[in-house]
């Protein structure tokens, strides 16, 4: 599909504009909201405590998707790892085997 510019000329039609997702606050704000929930627990409420440690594994599983999503998108290990402040074979070793 193209788009006529009245002379003649076609060009082809401007892609749609993505929604950018504010990563930088959006990470902010999840950090706030585990502080808080770890702040709630402190206070007395043992029985939460559990549920806490199941957002920790769930953190971990999240973290692969991530990789293996970045990975995916052309992402080198290298790239990856500088970023986690490992080494390329470290990262590789975590989420490279098998996958």
């Amino acid at each position: 599909m193209t788009t006529g510019t009245g002379n003649g000329d076609t060009q082809p039609p401007k892609p749609r504009r993505r929604n950018v997702v504010e990563n930088d606050e959006y990470g902010a704000f999840v950090r706030r909201i585990i502080r808080a929930y770890a702040r709630r627990i402190a206070t007395g409420d043992v029985e939460a405590l559990r549920d806490m440690v199941a957002l920790s594994t769930l953190l971990d599983e999240s973290l692969d998707d991530a990789v293996e999503g970045l990975r995916e998108h052309g992402y080198s290990w290298a790239e990856i790892a500088t970023r986690l402040g490992i080494s390329r074979q470290a990262a590789h070793q975590r989420w490279g085997g098998g996958k």
